[in-house]
């Protein structure tokens, strides 16, 4: 059976001399990146599946219809389409000569040396030595072999990438459209040399991960590591797959966190969103990483040592619910129709219901006696059905909640926000909520959503482009709050939503019209929902 290893278990092996573990990873990583882009084990052919180049029925004569790449987001099928994705990145490293015994290591973004370092140095250094020769770290980047050209129609300047183009990072912006963005992005990165860039992404990481409030004389830990230890104690596998069903649960429900939600903050931490409530220090107008969009994230390839640590943390939670041999879905819940979020897949049709026997297209396995496109049946156990397993990290043997602390759970009010619609927003965006304390505006909570560049090309996404969140409030004494204390912004890559209208129907009129931002009190809305102010 493989073994997945944190990745800084191989960092920590290459520097007291056993160099050949990680030495092996970067010699497979630079074998497929190497190979031509119409090979199918070649890195341009595998991270085209998650968006662009919108391979399949994605794009063309129907690109209206199908959400753009084969990708599972906000359905009860993302930890699962995922799940197969990486084991696809691992055969297609495994095939390189030489590197038949590589496996995926996990970027253990809860360990200590992530909470206090940021991201592992073997991917984000600018080289590498390989065989006696200095190379350009291939986990560092990704330089487009072909270009890659968003077919929406309508769309100025189209979300494309030319050939030569080498995928960027928080602080950097990948925005090169068009002329006048090539200039703007290049002025904006000159700000930074790589070496200032990686300290700059670290110092981001760190925030986000670590982000926390003090309300009341206590400190309330809100960042992405409380995120990915809360979401372990969802109590159902439909509540913890994705934000879809979680949003809907927590409409009238004791808060749960899904696994997505800490997965989407990660990916716009390094794809370039400043954590909320510190000074920005990246942001121009349009600026992004790729991971920070799901057109281009899966040709970064941090996105695959990421998706690692998101599959090992959705099998730390089946072991928590003896749930290592079969699944189960809520039928008829948000989150499980492929119309929920951001639309159909190419393989599976517009309003249909999503199962555990759905095709994950375009994985096609043999399996058995046949040769066939896999489902989720076929990947609940990693250990006897795909036969790899995690080495140690973090998060391990973590107590669930105690009574107590789920019945305060329950009776805390939230404020929820909905309504957001995501059909006039440029790529993704955070839903940021803060409170006035003690003279002091605090943000309270945040909820990362993850999009592609250009969702209003997708004529199936236009009925399903709401997006919400709901916030605890940590225990605030509503009555002592001010008027107008608590209150609600959506930040986009073009500023607030609101700020500036785009010339879309949608942004336009009061501010008020926006979104819906209520107080709700208890799971039951107890008392009834007022109105606060939103921004």
């Amino acid at each position: 059976m493989r073994e997945r290893r944190s990745l800084t278990a191989l960092e920590d092996e290459y520097a007291q001399g056993n160099t050949k573990p990680l030495e092996d990873l970067m010699r497979a990583w630079k074998g497929i990146k190497e190979l031509p882009p119409g090979e199918p084990t070649s890195f341009f052919r595998i991270g085209g599946y998650h968006g662009e180049p919108f391979r399949g029925a994605g794009w063309g004569v129907s690109q209206n219809i199908f959400w753009g790449g084969y990708c599972h987001h906000g359905n009860v099928l993302f930890p699962l389409w995922h799940r197969a994705y990486v084991y696809a990145i691992e055969e297609a490293l495994r095939s390189v000569p030489g590197c038949e015994d590589v496996t995926i290591p996990f970027w253990d973004e809860c360990s200590a040396e992530s909470l206090n370092k940021g991201i592992p140095w073997s991917l984000t250094v600018e080289e590498f030595e390989l065989d006696g020769e200095t190379i350009p770290n291939p986990l560092r980047s990704y330089v487009l072999p072909a270009a890659i050209v968003d077919h929406i129609s309508g769309d100025v300047p189209n979300y494309s990438k030319q050939a030569g183009y080498e995928t960027v990072r928080y602080p950097f912006s990948g925005l090169v459209g068009s002329e006048a963005e090539r200039a703007e992005t290049k002025q904006h990165n000159e700000q930074w040399s790589p070496a200032e860039g990686v300290t700059e992404l670290d110092r981001n990481i760190i925030e986000w991960l670590n982000e926390e409030i003090e309300i009341e004389g206590k400190q309330v830990t809100i960042g992405i590591h409380k995120a990915f230890t809360q979401c372990l104690d969802a109590p159902h596998y439909t509540l913890f797959s994705n934000t879809t069903s979680m949003e809907a649960w927590n409409d009238n429900g004791p808060q749960v966190i899904a696994l997505e939600n800490p997965h989407n903050k990660m990916h716009l931490a390094v794809g370039g969103f400043d954590v909320p409530g510190q000074p920005s220090r990246s942001l121009i107008r349009g600026a992004n990483g790729d991971m920070g969009e799901n057109d281009t994230a899966a040709l970064d390839p941090i996105f695959y040592f990421h998706h690692c640590f998101i599959d090992r943390v959705f099998w730390l939670w089946q072991l928590r619910n003896q749930a290592t041999d079969e699944l189960s879905i809520f039928e008829g819940y948000p989150g499980t129709n492929s119309s929920d979020s951001q639309g159909a897949t190419p393989g599976v049709a517009p309003n249909q219901w999503l199962s555990l026997d759905t095709p994950l297209d375009p994985f096609v396995w043999p399996l058995g006696d046949e040769e066939r496109t896999v489902t989720g049946r076929d990947l609940f156990n990693i250990e006897t059905q795909l036969e790899y397993t995690y080495g140690e990290g973090s998060l391990e043997d973590l107590p669930g909640p105690s009574p107590e602390q789920l019945a305060s759970a329950a009776g805390e009010p939230k404020l929820h926000v909905s309504g957001i619609d995501r059909g006039g927003i440029r790529g993704s965006f955070l839903i940021v909520a803060s409170a006035e304390i003690e003279g002091e505006r605090k943000v309270i909570g945040s909820e990362a959503v993850l999009s592609r560049w250009h969702v209003g090309g997708c004529a199936n996404c236009q009925t399903h482009l709401m997006a919400g969140a709901s916030f605890p409030l940590h225990g605030l004494d509503l009555d002592r709050l001010p008027p107008d204390a608590l209150k609600v912004e959506v930040r986009t890559r073009d500023g607030l939503l609101g700020d500036r209208p785009h010339g879309l129907s949608a942004l336009e009129g009061e501010e008020s019209s926006l979104f819906r931002v209520e107080l709700r009190r208890g799971t039951a809305n107890a008392g009834g929902a007022r109105p606060v102010s939103s921004t």
